[in-house]
């Protein structure tokens, strides 16, 4: 387990991933509640190196910091969108469509 100043901070507070979060269905929500326990544990260097979570930079989009934004993996069916602005790790969309993180 990384130290916990090393550890990735998560920021949840995305109207955009919200609106999907709150709306999961039971088994959904318990899947990615448990990857965002998960990625609190991690520090930046074991998430990149993590083959569950399928960090995959998106080439088409930029953060609003100008950083690069990345889908990974939360469940089998779900990604999110996020960003690394810092030591946190901001969520900005949750898609139960996989497909549909590749969209934006």
């Amino acid at each position: 387990m990384a130290a916990a100043s090393s550890r990735i901070r998560l920021d949840l507070n995305s109207p955009e991933f919200q609106d999907v979060f709150f709306h999961l269905q039971a088994d959904e929500l318990k899947q990615v509640v448990a990857s965002l326990r998960r990625l609190r544990e991690l520090d930046w260097n074991s998430l990149h190196r993590h083959t569950g979570f399928c960090w995959e930079g998106l080439e088409h989009l930029k953060a609003p910091n100008g950083t690069k934004v990345y889908s990974l993996r939360l469940s089998q069916r779900i990604r999110a969108v996020a960003f690394r602005d810092g030591e946190f790790l901001r969520l900005i969309s949750l898609h139960p469509d996989h497909d549909s993180a590749y969209e934006r």
